[in-house]
């Protein structure tokens, strides 16, 4: 092979690798986004080790739509407002750089607060059923007993919760939400970093909704590396499970 054929078989493969990322890139940014979940403060929802789709486009993008959050543009694009109970990937508002994954509880001018371990949103309590009082949920490398509830919001979507059985918070103060911005909570109460502790969530930080299950591997039972455990770590019956 001379000169002139290696240079334009070279030339021919930079310019496969580079439109296969530039693809990446717009699916990435524009459509679906893999997420991993590392902890557990979406438990029952999301297990540590669920790998899950999030949908880019469902509120409109804004500059975290994309790799790097360049400030190509302030705002957002096309935007379409969350609805309570979404389950919503955001960058946090201490660093806007990490993603966190959390329930949207309170809307742009709610009020929200936990009375008695109740959540009241604009002084009137959520509506919950208990459904469970004999489950365990992980909280970092321990587990503690819960009670688990069927929660239903204002707007009528039901999702479960699971509160510390031997006490869980109980009074707060009130979080008044400003305009363009959520409250979220993470769905194991007693174990999870939300808007109580990290502040209502800015519009522009909303990265997208968690829609699909695709892929879930039990950490503690095994690695991905180690192959010859998987049959024992696969959670086969969360695979392309549509999330809640």
């Amino acid at each position: 092979m001379n000169k002139k054929k290696i240079i334009n078989s070279i030339l021919e493969n930079i310019k496969t690798i580079t439109g296969a990322l530039i693809i990446a890139v717009i699916i990435r940014s524009l459509i679906f986004q893999p997420f991993y979940i590392p902890s557990s403060s979406m438990e029952p929802t999301l297990l540590i080790g669920d790998r899950i789709f999030v949908s880019k486009y469902t509120y409109g993008f804004s500059k975290h739509s994309f790799p790097f959050s360049p400030g190509i543009f302030n705002g957002r694009i096309s935007y379409k407002k969350p609805e309570q109970g979404d389950l919503v990937v955001f960058k946090t508002p201490a660093d806007n750089r990490t993603d966190y994954i959390k329930r949207l509880i309170g809307l742009p001018e709610d009020e929200i607060q936990f009375i008695n371990g109740n959540i009241f949103i604009n002084d009137k309590k959520i509506v919950r059923k208990k459904i469970n009082t004999n489950s365990s949920v992980r909280c970092g490398k321990f587990s503690f007993k819960v009670n688990t509830y069927e929660e239903i919001l204002p707007n009528g979507v039901k999702h479960t919760a699971v509160y510390n059985e031997s006490g869980t918070l109980q009074n707060t103060k009130k979080f008044i939400i400003p305009k363009n911005h959520f409250f979220l909570l993470g769905d194991n109460r007693d174990c999870s970093k939300d808007s109580r502790y990290l502040g209502n969530v800015n519009y522009v930080n909303l990265v997208g909704k968690a829609q699909i299950i695709f892929f879930s591997n039990d950490t503690v039972k095994g690695s991905l590396l180690k192959f010859w455990n998987l049959k024992n770590s696969f959670r086969l019956d969360r695979l392309f499970t549509k999330i809640k």
